[in-house]
């Protein structure tokens, strides 16, 4: 029942770089446990050293149909003109592994990934970004070529992207013979940070982007091209492949080992749990991404992710209204969950022990302390699910 009222934006230079430090980088060590899905091959591993699982993702390009953008891709541009046209097609790929005999071929045909969009503008940037999941830290691992282009022969990895306007990029050009690091902040790109490096037109290279905490580590063909750097900018974000202008470029199988992201919801559910254990239930009602029905979003019954939210918690969010509901041994306080400007942007659902004399006042007294200490922590709604 109701309780009482109560790249610098203009043109990309090869001379804008400048010095930073050097930060050490972690070693990982990874136990695999192979899980097959049909479009992309998930591995579950765990962190034999720090006990903090971690995922792998492999985008299989042999998977997609031929002449057609891979599902779970969505196609954007980032400056100025059309999106790039991305597609799979087949091309003569050399073999990670040397061959087992000298009768084995050198080069097979494959799918792989490509950017065919020939368009000279010069600010313009194609990404094909992966929508279906969101990385903190990472490590990928790809192989691009570049094929062709007048304007530009550019290659790249764009991540920890936040719309097409914010992210970073690392890209490899065959014309300039460089290698270069750029943030991209409010559609204005970063000074370059990279180095002077031959990267043959027509030729596989192997690429590899490492991301942990705020410290960004970059390979190429197995070589550290440029040392350690650190931005706190963006903690977590999409993961995409880059191009520029008219640059025609593919890009082969592509893994992704990543450290799944705890969305909000379930970091703060989870806390006020062990800070507060003599809790006997806490759950939080929000709208996820799609926005279409109030549903749990956390809880400290995980069986309960999921279910739809009642005519209870749809009125607290929408009129900042306080439940009260008592059982024989237990009393539950739902109560709105506001973000930094006040806006109700979930409903709480606090369940504890009762004891002799409890009042409906005072439960909701023991319970607004837990939910204050939660809006702390929110920004807004799409905080949340993030």
């Amino acid at each position: 029942m109701p309780a009482a009222s109560g790249e610098a934006a203009n043109i990309e230079s090869a001379s804008e770089t400048q010095d930073w430090g050097q930060i050490l980088v972690g070693q990982f060590f990874f136990v695999r446990l192979a899980v097959m899905l049909p479009i992309f091959r998930c591995i579950a591993l765990i962190l034999v050293s720090a006990k903090i699982s971690a995922a792998e993702l492999s985008f299989d390009f042999s998977q997609f149909p031929l002449n057609e953008t891979p599902r779970g891709f969505k196609s954007a541009i980032s400056g100025q003109g059309k999106s790039g046209e991305w597609k799979i097609v087949l091309d003569e790929v050399s073999p990670l592994l040397p061959p087992l005999t000298p009768q084995a071929p050198v080069v097979t045909k494959k799918p792989v990934l490509a950017q065919l969009s020939a368009d000279i503008t010069d600010e313009h940037f194609p990404l094909l970004i992966f929508d279906e999941e969101t990385f903190g830290d990472f490590t990928l691992t790809t192989r691009f070529k570049t094929v062709r282009g007048t304007v530009e022969q550019m290659a790249g990895i764009a991540f920890r992207i936040q719309d097409e306007k914010n992210y970073y990029y690392v890209r490899c050009s065959s014309l300039g013979n460089n290698f270069r690091f750029f943030r991209v902040v409010n559609g204005q790109r970063s000074a370059a940070i990279g180095t002077e490096v031959e990267i043959p037109k027509g030729a596989w290279h192997e690429l590899i982007v490492e991301c942990k905490g705020n410290r960004i580590h970059c390979l190429l063909n197995g070589k550290e091209v440029i040392p350690t750097l650190t931005d706190s900018s963006f903690a977590a974000g999409k993961i995409g492949f880059w191009t520029k202008s008219d640059a025609v470029s593919y890009f082969g199988d592509t893994k992704v080992v990543y450290t799944p992201l705890e969305i909000l919801a379930k970091v703060l559910v989870r806390e006020m749990l062990l800070k507060y254990p003599r809790l006997v239930g806490l759950k939080m009602y929000a709208f996820p991404k799609d926005r279409l029905n109030l549903r749990i979003v956390a809880s400290s019954n995980v069986k309960e992710l999921g279910f739809s939210g009642t005519s209870v918690e749809q009125d607290v969010i929408d009129h900042d209204s306080i439940y009260y509901d008592k059982e024989n041994q237990t009393v539950a306080i739902t109560l709105p969950l506001h973000d930094r400007n006040g806006e109700t942007v979930a409903a709480v659902r606090v369940t504890m022990k009762s004891f002799k004399g409890q009042t409906e006042q005072n439960a909701i007294a023991r319970a607004q302390p837990i939910v204050k200490e939660m809006e702390g922590r929110v920004r807004s709604s799409r905080d949340l699910m993030e």
